[in-house]
Parts: structure tokens; C-alpha cells; sequence
């Protein structure tokens, strides 16, 4: 189930919230403690409270004066923050040179980590005679410098410079495993030239049953792809439960929007990392090497081509023997291990 945040957008409501919660817990358990304490002070005396609750004299005046200064509110005795009010600076104990250095270095490299730094920092600390700060000295001067921290920029329509926020996709977890069919589904894109031309081949798979479908089109766009994802949403009738694709721009805006509309959760992989995506890569090339290479001339004409692809992605997902599956066929598959949920193919009737 997936848990939505009311509060998106609503300006100011966390931080209201942050109030409420402070307001709410204003005497803490400390504060309770103390004022207990000076409630047994006042019944048994000094002695006694001194020797139940090894606390000092000058404490425990100390309690009853903030007690008095308050009016009396058990609030009063909250502990006080203990920050000192002189901090050390670590910036003023190095160099300004070291200081103008590392500065240089994010200035110029913004990505380098700060391991990095220090190893390009030693050679020029040691050819000055300066202290050589280690890793992770380096890591807190750049926090005590403000971060040091550059981000990419792109100018808007309206001619304004905004920097440019990086894209938080929510991504495969390591060791998952499919269980049933439509546990994980996996789309991804083929693209072919031809005398000039382009031509994509939208490629899906079921990682649990190696059901497999393929659809060319001519259209790279987003649109192109939210007709194959509904498409194939007729095809493999089973719930799905995660969606997994690659970055490309086909799987964003109306294939996104789709996604959602079905309330399916997406996870993309890694980019230029194809190993998180191998069982529609593997259908990807199976497909080239069996069908696509031999018919690349019906590209020309989508139509013709995806006539005969239909054909042949019935015999693949009917007949075609696969070995993760012990040389049985996706609907054989399907048919013998989940014959009440399979209603892909003909009622199997025989005894």
C-alpha cells in the first residue's frame, strides 16, 4: 500500500506541525523529575533529599530559583541548551592557503569527494611546509566553508537561470526477486535505422514467467509508449505490481502518468547500467537475433512488420522452448503452475 503525504505543498504546515509537537510535549521528564525533588526537599529536608538523590545544595537552589523566576511553572525547569557561547572555529586554526586551495579544487571539480581532495592536497601542502589536513578535516572544513557546492545550471523559457535539480527516481532494490506473475514487469526500447529512417521496437517481459511482447513504432515520444504500456495491459491480464524501465525519455510524462493512473510503483535503473534490466535485454536480443534481423526490411512499413511480429511472438510465448523455464514455454508455464489464474490461452480440458 502506498502512503501518500497530505501535507505536499501546503505551505508552512511542517514547521506548524513542529510547534504543535513542541507545544505539546513543554514539560519534560527531567523538569517532572526536578520538580519532584524539590516537592521531597521541602517535606524531608536538605539531608534527606541530598542522600535519596545525590544532588548538591547548590542544585538544588539553583532548581528552586529558576522554579521562582518562572512563576512557579513546572516548564521552568526544562534543561537549558549547553552550547557554549564561544565555539571554536576550525577555519581560523588552518592556513588561509589550504582554505583557498580546497576552495579551488571544489570550485573547479564540484563532484570531488573529499577522500579525493586530501590526496590532491597533500603534494601542495607538502611542497609549502603546511600541516596536512586528512580526509576528514578536509570533509569538515568544506562544511565549515559553506558546503562548497556548485550546481549545474539551465536557463528557462522566460529567460531565467534556476539550477538544475537532480531527478530522485525511485530505484530497484538489490537481491528483489519476482515471485508470481506480474510482480515485476520490465520495458525497454529497440532502436533500428534504415536507410535514413528510425524505427523503435518497445520491448516487455514478465521476469517470473518470460512472457514476452513487442510492438514497432515510429514515434520515440512518451505517447508512443503509454499505448504499448495500455496495450500490453491487455495482452499479460494478470495484476502487476512494479514497473521497471530505463531512463529514457519514453518512460516519462504519459507513460509516468499512466503508471500512476494504474497506481503501480516504478522503478527505473541506473543509467548506462543495462545489468539492472536483464531479462527484457535478454528478450531484446533473442528477438533481433530471431525475428528482427531477418525482417528488418518491413520496418519501412510498421504495419506489415508488426503483423508478422504478432505471428511470431505467438509461437515465442506458445511453442518456443525456454531453459530458465526447464524448456517449457511462458503459457505452458503459466498454465501448469497457476491453472487457476492463467486466461491467456484455451481451457485446458483433458484429463
Amino acid at each position: 500500500m502506498r502512503v501518500l503525504r497530505l501535507s505536499y505543498g501546503v505551505r508552512g504546515f511542517v514547521r506548524l506541525s513542529d510547534y504543535a509537537l513542541r507545544w505539546s510535549h513543554m514539560i519534560t521528564r527531567s523538569a517532572t523529575d526536578r520538580a519532584r525533588i524539590l516537592a521531597f526537599w521541602e517535606r524531608h529536608g536538605l539531608a534527606a533529599t541530598q542522600e535519596a538523590f545525590r544532588v548538591s545544595r547548590r542544585t538544588l537552589f539553583l532548581w528552586k530559583q529558576q522554579l521562582r523566576e518562572g512563576g512557579g511553572m513546572p516548564e521552568a525547569l526544562n534543561p537549558k541548551s549547553t552550547k557554549p557561547h564561544t565555539l571554536r572555529r576550525r577555519t581560523a586554526e588552518w592556513p588561509p592557503e589550504v582554505l583557498a586551495e580546497i576552495r579551488r579544487l571544489r570550485e573547479e571539480h564540484p563532484n570531488l569527494g573529499p577522500a579525493k581532495c586530501a590526496v590532491l592536497l597533500r603534494p601542495f601542502c607538502i611542497a609549502r611546509r603546511l600541516s596536512v589536513p586528512s580526509a576528514r578535516t578536509v570533509a569538515r572544513l568544506i562544511h565549515d566553508l559553506g558546503g562548497l557546492r556548485l550546481f549545474p545550471e539551465k536557463v528557462r523559457h522566460d529567460g531565467r537561470i534556476v539550477p538544475r535539480k537532480r531527478e530522485h527516481v525511485l530505484r530497484k532494490p538489490k537481491g528483489f526477486h519476482a515471485d508470481y506473475p506480474g510482480h515485476l514487469v520490465t520495458l525497454d526500447t529497440i532502436e533500428r535505422f534504415l536507410h535514413g529512417t528510425r524505427r523503435y521496437l518497445l520491448t516487455f517481459t514478465d521476469t517470473h514467467s518470460r512472457f514476452s511482447f513487442a510492438w514497432a513504432t515510429r514515434s520515440h515520444a512518451s505517447q508512443a509508449a503509454a499505448e504499448f504500456f495500455r496495450l500490453v495491459r491487455r495482452v499479460f491480464p494478470v495484476p502487476w505490481v512494479y514497473v521497471l524501465s530505463d531512463n529514457g525519455s519514453e518512460f516519462k510524462k504519459r507513460f509516468a502518468a499512466e503508471v500512476r493512473n494504474q497506481h503501480l510503483t516504478h522503478w527505473k535503473t541506473y543509467p548506462q547500467c543495462p545489468r539492472m534490466n536483464p531479462h527484457d535485454e535478454r528478450f531484446n536480443r533473442t528477438l533481433q537475433e530471431e525475428f528482427v534481423n531477418y525482417h528488418a526490411g518491413l520496418l519501412l512499413d510498421v504495419r506489415r512488420f508488426n503483423v508478422r511480429l504478432v505471428e511470431h511472438l505467438l509461437w515465442h510465448n506458445t511453442e518456443r522452448p525456454h531453459h530458465a523455464l526447464g524448456l517449457k514455454s511462458p503459457v505452458q508455464f503459466l498454465g501448469e503452475k497457476y491453472p487457476e489464474q492463467c486466461k491467456m490461452w484455451w481451457h485446458n480440458t483433458f484429463p
